[in-house]
């Protein structure tokens, strides 16, 4: 039996190996430069190996675009971060600026007020609250040593805040209006009838020993009456939100909303000189001259 032979000649397999060395070659060099360079042979073997080289070009762009699109991405992020950092530091000045305007504006008030008024007071920062069961009182920056005395009466430009009832040498406790022990001399301004403001368990205050014959209705306003110290006539308290009058009773009483939010107050007026009027000063009656 005749066996075949299936060995390729010499020839076929030195132009096999020359034609592996030339497509290696193409992934060795730029495929830019090989595509050219087989269409200048124009030979079938360029022509046709110019096709996997043109896929292998198309590869390699596609990664570069891959790798310029990621070192982009990953530059933006950067950016993105650097610019949310400067972003949280102007929020920061901004809240800072807002908050010295604020101050600004309520130290500004606090000086047109102290203008105005015809006593002498001192301004002092609130450094603490205690709004517990016992008392309702904050803590001023001011004592003994700024002149600072129990029973000073205590404002802002709003209305009353409430008494001093404890001083060290630097510091003042304020009972507030609001406190249930403390007790504030006040008048009804459209009426004119007097009586004594307390505060009261739920934080409101209430105005006490109102005539039964007082007309007195929610909405009017209640202030300081000047009778006893601490307090100058017309300054602020509150507005009657309920008048109460039980039957049998011998006065009428008056359930007050404070003009002052206490529980927001950063600075207050210390009143040193109240100038608490006379009698005749009170009912705008004429002085009368003594007999020398």
């Amino acid at each position: 039996m005749r066996m075949v032979n299936f060995r390729l000649p010499y020839n076929t397999g030195r132009i096999a190996l020359v034609l592996a060395a030339v497509f290696l070659l193409g992934f060795l060099l730029l495929p830019s430069q090989l595509q050219g360079l087989f269409q200048q042979i124009g030979s079938p073997v360029g022509w046709v190996l110019s096709w996997p080289l043109r896929a292998v070009a198309g590869v390699q762009e596609g990664t570069a675009e891959l790798w310029d699109g990621f070192i982009m991405l990953r530059g933006v992020a950067e950016e993105n971060q650097k610019l949310r950092r400067e972003l949280e530091h102007l929020k920061g000045q901004n809240d800072q600026l807002r908050e010295a305007a604020a101050a600004t504006e309520r130290l500004t008030a606090l000086l047109e007020f102290k203008k105005q008024a015809n006593i002498s007071m001192v301004a002092a920062q609130v450094i603490g609250r205690d709004t517990g069961n016992w008392y309702r009182t904050i803590l001023l920056n001011k004592g003994q040593s700024d002149g600072f005395k129990p029973d000073m009466g205590v404002v802002t430009p709003a209305g009353v805040v409430g008494r001093i009832v404890k001083t060290t040498s630097a510091t003042s406790v304020v009972l507030l209006v609001t406190d249930p022990n403390n007790a504030i001399a006040g008048l009804i301004q459209r009426t004119r009838d007097e009586g004594i403001v307390e505060g009261t368990t739920q934080g409101l205050a209430r105005l006490k020993y109102i005539p039964l014959l007082s007309n007195a209705r929610p909405g009017d306003q209640v202030v300081t009456s000047g009778l006893v110290g601490g307090f100058p006539r017309g300054l602020a308290i509150g507005t009657i939100t309920k008048i109460d009058k039980d039957e049998g009773a011998l006065f009428q009483s008056a359930e007050l909303t404070p003009d002052v939010d206490v529980g927001r107050v950063e600075e207050v007026l210390v009143i040193q000189s109240p100038n608490v009027q006379s009698e005749g000063e009170r009912l705008d009656a004429p002085k009368v001259k003594s007999k020398s």
